[in-house]
């Protein structure tokens, strides 16, 4: 498997196979559909992962901000404060009439205390509900997957260390996967996903589960939410292409009605259009806000 990165796009045969054979669920007669009305995501429960537009807001932030609000975004979940203070990065966010629910920030590895404190900090300045860690995967001294389970569970040991600060700070804390969690441990059926789950407390630690990245790493989201009911707050709905890369949320793969018919099930509160690809080569900056367009508009009209 080719490895895969935030800024890179890594294949995974398995999870792309068989999503291709995921078919939407067939319509329901009048009389059904009159008795149970399709449900829709709230607008004001849509977000927009910022790393999505990185290239754009390092050049014209106050601009693009200004543009998320007027496509119809009220937050956003950021990933770095763009070169600015967290001060600064809030009073952008305040110009332009937008929230920051959520953020990824990573957990110092080897786990510092004052630092985190620090992130934690920032967070209630920007104005956090959600803080999120957003890797966790590959062997530093290999630049290959984790297949040691003994390392998965120092690090559910440290996200309930930081789970347990953000709590104390007002602020849920959460973790987001990518593929590489799926890899099976120390030559097993446990992946490491099975233990960071099993081994983190859902009180600490709430998941944001990348619908692109379970799916690649051959995890039915469904399958998911039936495991971890309650426990996902935060999704990021990212499609998946017949190439087995990025494409515009609604316009790939995934089937998305499918897995937000168990919205309730799940505990999911926010909805995060992503894609890692939105504004780098061949694509420009600007079509991230093309991307983010279309994902509002997708998920506005989407009825499951």
């Amino acid at each position: 498997m080719e490895l895969l990165s935030r800024r890179s796009v890594l294949g995974a045969a398995a999870g792309a196979a068989t999503l291709a054979t995921v078919g939407a669920a067939g319509p329901a007669g009048a009389h059904e559909e009159s008795r149970n009305p399709p449900h829709r995501v709230p607008r004001e429960q849509i977000s927009v992962q910022l790393y999505t537009l990185r290239d754009q807001l390092n050049i014209d932030l106050a601009g693009s901000l200004a543009e998320l609000k007027r496509i119809g975004f009220t937050r956003i979940e950021h990933a770095g404060f763009v070169g600015r203070t967290a001060a600064q990065f809030r009073a952008a966010l305040d110009a332009a009439g937008i929230k920051a629910t959520s953020g990824h920030v990573g957990i110092p590895q080897p786990f510092d205390a004052n630092v985190w404190e620090q992130a934690l900090h920032d967070a209630n300045t920007v104005g956090n509900k959600y803080i999120v860690h957003p890797f966790f995967g590959i062997d530093s001294a290999t630049g290959q997957p984790i297949r040691d389970g003994a390392k998965y569970r120092a690090m559910a040991r440290d996200l309930n260390r930081a789970g347990a600060m953000a709590r104390r700070a007002g602020i849920d804390f959460g973790y987001h996967n990518h593929n590489l969690e799926f890899t099976r441990q120390d030559g097993g059926s446990r992946t490491g996903y099975d233990i960071l789950t099993a081994e983190t407390d859902p009180g600490l630690v709430h998941l944001e589960v990348d619908l692109f990245w379970a799916w690649v790493g051959a995890a039915d989201p469904v399958d998911l939410i039936a495991k971890h009911r309650g426990r996902i707050r935060q999704v990021h709905v990212k499609d998946l292409n017949t190439a087995r890369s990025f494409e515009d949320a609604g316009s790939g793969l995934i089937d998305f009605g499918r897995i937000f018919q168990h919205t309730r099930e799940a505990g999911i509160a926010e909805f995060i259009i992503e894609r890692d690809d939105a504004g780098t080569p061949p694509r420009t900056p600007a079509d991230a806000l093309t991307t983010a367009r279309n994902g509002f508009q997708y998920l506005d009209n989407l009825r499951f």
